[in-house]
């Protein structure tokens, strides 16, 4: 099982804050991304170019590698001032 989390803009769109997410042997988060992204509406909006995406509370690429127990975070880009 992968948690997948969502947070700011993302979790107010989708609705959710977090999925438990049955892993079966995807190989990237990409691989995950994608699957969530072709449930459809609302799904599409982690297709977003800008969405960062954290592995095990560390930035990442979507082409990292997943376990079976990690934990994916999806997150609009960070500002500040």
């Amino acid at each position: 099982m992968i948690n997948i989390r969502f947070f700011a803009i993302l979790r107010e769109r989708l609705g959710v804050d977090s999925l438990a997410y049955e892993y079966s042997d995807e190989k990237t988060v990409n691989d995950i991304k994608q699957n969530i992204i072709a449930r459809g509406e609302p799904w599409t909006l982690l297709a977003e170019q800008d969405v960062l995406i954290a592995l095990n509370q560390t930035l990442t690429s979507a082409s990292a590698r997943v376990n079976d127990g990690d934990e994916i975070a999806f997150f609009p880009p960070v500002t500040g001032g």
